[in-house]
């Protein structure tokens, strides 16, 4: 088994504005206010109720009392404008995070990905091993829905559903900040480029650590290693052709496409190391080792500006 560590930020599955950045090494794995007034607050927007990529019909409410109340407000909270670079309107309890570059008008995040779902037969292994994982570092989160597994143990069901009922991503650019009058040629650009792909399969077939380069976020990963590295590596090096004639920050050199599951705050890198290394060597002990976790098809690429989504790939002979 590798070591563990790897100081290497982008998380499949974290928000725009807060992707990390990689280093190395791998592991197996406004001015005034106006006065406020006792009026009650009028009901939320359907639009934050269920917004994209959340969980659906299912109800989150259900996990325990006042999990939706706090999962709403962070809804709400993270619409609202902020200044400098650290969000200061997230409710008390919840975990503070870290722009990876402050909000700026009339800019828009850029994120070039390959969405990916988790198929349905993998899900109760992933959540037992996060179930172990969080009864030893109870400060892990879902990613996206920021979600302590520690509300989510109790119910295999709702696990299953919180922390792999929604598309995850593997990144293949940084996540930066770009201005409108560049989008149409950042998408004609990559359309031309990656017109036509062939339909491949992606085994994600080790946990990882990474940490983003602040150092404000560790995140818990699967990582392709085999089957698919090949294909995204070629398309990593497309996207960051792209960004170099915009003139915006390449991809890391030795990029390592994966999808990240699960999040703790600050560098802990150290620490779920060794719960990651101890549980494996557990589960190796348990049961025979996997040549890989899960398996998924390439299903195109996606360029996301702003909150618009662009499709950018076709498929040879479709």
């Amino acid at each position: 088994m590798e070591a563990l560590l790897a100081s290497y930020g982008d998380s499949s599955s974290d928000s725009d504005t807060e992707r990390g950045n990689p280093s190395n090494s791998g592991i197996n794995s406004s001015s005034s206010q106006p006065e406020t007034t006792n009026l009650p607050l009028p009901p939320p927007p359907l639009s934050l109720v269920n917004p994209p990529n959340s969980l659906g019909k299912y109800n989150i409410s259900s996990i325990n009392g006042s999990l939706s109340i706090l999962i709403y407000a962070h809804q709400l909270f993270a619409v609202l404008p902020t200044k400098g670079s650290i969000d200061h309107h997230l409710p008390t309890g919840q975990p503070s995070r870290v722009r990876n570059f402050p909000h700026v008008e009339g800019n828009y995040a850029l994120h070039v990905y390959i969405p990916v779902l988790i198929p349905l037969a993998p899900k109760k292994e992933l959540a037992q091993f996060l179930k172990r994982v969080s009864s030893i570092l109870p400060g892990i989160y879902v990613v996206d829905v920021d979600v302590p597994f520690t509300s989510l143990r109790k119910d295999d069901s709702e696990l299953e559903q919180v922390a792999f009922g929604r598309e995850f991503h593997i990144s293949l650019g940084r996540t930066v900040p770009i201005r409108v009058h560049q989008i149409d040629s950042i998408v004609a650009m990559l359309r031309q480029r990656l017109q036509s792909q062939r339909r491949y399969w992606i085994d994600f077939s080790k946990w990882e650590v990474f940490v983003n380069d602040d150092r404000t976020r560790t995140f818990l990963s699967l990582e392709v290693t085999t089957g698919g590295l090949l294909e995204i590596t070629k398309q990593i090096q497309v996207v960051n052709e792209v960004y170099r004639l915009h003139n915006l920050p390449e991809f890391y050199k030795d990029p390592r496409p994966h999808i990240s599951l699960a999040w703790l705050l600050g560098d802990v890198s150290s620490s779920l190391k060794r719960v990651v290394v101890e549980e494996m060597k557990r589960l190796s002990v348990e049961s025979s080792l996997h040549k890989h976790f899960f398996s998924c098809k390439f299903g195109g690429i996606h360029c996301k500006i702003g909150k618009k989504t662009y499709k950018i790939c076709k498929f040879s002979g479709e």
